[in-house]
């Protein structure tokens, strides 16, 4: 049976074993020696396997921020503590520091990679689908550098199951409505919105689109959005 938190932790690079760290390092100085400055190269080694997908900058500041060391706890008190704030009717600050041990320990239950998506599987593989779609938004990806990345996740020490469950969110179609879908409650919609900004610089009218559709789709408040917003800017930021 899947584990949906080892899953979401070795994708996002958070407590990677010795021999993932090995694998991804390869690919990533294979793609680094056929000249790709910029791209994929330095990637691999900031971020797991999404540091592959996202390429070295936005690999290396999602890993130097709170997601990269909090891995699925970090994701999960993050959207918890936004929603918490829109909850009480207020707006986030525009400087918020990482999501402490604590804060990481006693996120709602609604909020944790186990619980259920509304496909019925857990919600740690929807969680990863969002990132992947956001990721490939803006079509930079070609196919030798898709190449890589299949044969990263082939070679990662992942079982079976969760092998399939990459393979299945790499082949999907960067699709906001088939995102969207998955959420099973207004608390899940919350965070999925917010895993797929940590994947997106949106500095491309591509990746804004994406997740100006995504939060359309989720059916997310503006203050909900906003606070998401402030804290997906903070962990990146690593303040």
């Amino acid at each position: 049976m899947i584990d949906p938190k080892a899953l979401l932790d070795q994708f996002l690079g958070a407590g990677a074993g010795d021999r993932a760290r090995q694998t991804l390092g390869q690919a990533d100085r294979k793609l680094s020696g056929m000249g790709m400055p910029g791209g994929l190269a330095g990637g691999a080694a900031a971020a797991g396997i999404i540091g592959l997908l996202l390429g070295g900058k936005k690999a290396r500041k999602l890993a130097g921020g709170a997601v990269g060391y909090g891995g699925a706890a970090a994701l999960g008190a993050l959207a918890y503590r936004a929603w918490q704030t829109y909850q009480a009717g207020k707006q986030a600050p525009a400087s918020l520091p990482p999501p402490t041990q604590a804060e990481m320990a006693s996120t709602d239950a609604r909020f944790l990679p186990s619980s259920l998506a509304a496909d019925g599987r857990p919600f740690g593989i929807a969680l990863v689908r969002a990132m992947v779609a956001a990721g490939k938004a803006d079509g930079h990806l070609d196919g030798t550098e898709q190449k890589a990345i299949f044969d990263a996740v082939d070679r990662a020490g992942l079982d079976a199951e969760a092998k399939a469950a990459l393979f299945d969110a790499m082949n999907a179609p960067s699709d906001p409505a088939a995102i969207a879908a998955l959420a099973a409650t207004p608390e899940q919609a919350a965070e999925l919105w917010l895993t797929a900004r940590l994947a997106i610089e949106p500095d491309q009218p591509s990746e804004r689109a994406f997740l100006d559709a995504l939060g359309q789709r989720l059916g997310l408040d503006p203050m909900l959005r906003t606070n998401l917003e402030r804290e997906a800017v903070a962990a990146l930021a690593g303040t």
